[in-house]
């Protein structure tokens, strides 16, 4: 014998219900229909507890926005404020169907992206936000990857156009550094960018939704580093470029969240960044091949000379210069 479905079970009761809804015996009274009514949602119940159907494994219908409201009235009347208000079925593009849950009014019956697994979080917001500019990184960025979900910065029941997520500077940099607490260690340095004052972001520098570049670093003009964005003065190009500005960004020499140095750079003297390249190697009697190779002879820099010893004060040109390719004022 073949068991019935969850659905067609469902359709009998119904059939069932509305038989004994419409005979004139349940219309007598009202104790009558009231009790007849109940009578048959009882007799449902049991032939799916004697199944060892649950609620989960009848499928589940979109009922619609103010079924939702009926009970959750204060969450949709913000939500009617909210951006994705305008959404297709509202509160089940996220939560999914809502008909198990508008009738058992568990929790269990319906889908909470807040408690889903990062990656389930990250499908459903996808569904909608995948093909936008905004987000179009989200799948490589660092934030997919280390399992931090869409709504571990944003809110989706806040109010407004700009309430899903901090805007002002110092909400922003408190909900980064709720979770970058070493980076923002670096920011207590003496020579910073001015984050702690909130007169910066994270974001100014970072895109959170992910980026093609190391570190989720914006990028600004033909995909150049974001620091040119206000840095532009040493954006160039240069008719004799500093390689390691073009190739491996500024990064190399300074240090963007925090130094000791009043340059932020990497290391508390210039003529040690330097060296981290330029090594007091042996010359091997060719200058031309150990200028191409990045060193010097040492018997023209003899670091035991002070006045050899601040790089800075001959090439002083050091992102690039128009006239001279060993970067000199």
């Amino acid at each position: 014998m073949r068991l019935p479905t969850p659905q067609n079970l469902v359709r009998v009761a119904r059939r069932v219900m509305r038989w004994g809804l419409r005979s004139q015996w349940a219309r007598s009274t009202h104790s009558i229909s009231f009790g007849c009514t109940r009578m048959i949602r009882l007799c449902a119940l049991a032939i799916f507890v004697c199944m060892g159907l649950t609620a989960q494994q009848v499928a589940a219908t979109y009922v619609g926005q103010e079924v939702c409201q009926t009970c959750h009235e204060d969450t949709a009347k913000a939500f009617a404020k909210n951006p994705h208000h305008a959404a297709k079925n509202s509160c089940e593009s996220c939560h999914g169907p809502g008909s198990n849950h508008a009738g058992s009014a568990s929790a269990a019956d319906i889908r909470n992206p807040s408690k889903l697994a990062p990656a389930e979080t990250d499908r459903i917001c996808l569904t909608c936000h995948l093909n936008q500019p905004t987000h179009i990184g989200r799948i490589s960025s660092s934030h997919m990857k280390n399992e931090v979900a869409c709504t571990a910065c944003h809110k989706i029941h806040q109010n407004g156009p700009f309430g899903l997520v901090a805007r002002r500077p110092a909400a922003i940099n408190e909900l980064c550094a709720s979770c970058h607490i070493s980076v923002w260690a670096q920011f207590q340095k003496p020579y910073t960018h001015r984050l702690v004052q909130n007169a910066m972001t994270c974001v100014d520098c970072h895109n959170p939704h992910g980026s093609f570049r190391p570190g989720m670093m914006r990028s600004v003009a033909a995909n150049e580093p974001g620091c040119f964005k206000c840095h532009s003065e040493v954006r160039g190009p240069f008719t004799f470029e500093h390689a390691p500005v073009r190739f491996e960004g500024c990064g190399t020499c300074h240090e963007a969240h925090g130094s000791v140095n009043p340059r932020m750079l990497t290391r508390q003297d210039v003529r040690q960044v330097c060296l981290d390249c330029h090594a007091n190697l042996p010359n091997q009697g060719l200058a031309t091949t150990a200028k191409a190779l990045g060193v010097v002879p040492p018997a023209f820099h003899d670091l035991r000379s002070p006045r050899f010893r601040n790089c800075a004060v001959c090439h002083q040109e050091v992102h690039g210069s128009f006239v001279d390719g060993n970067l000199l004022r």
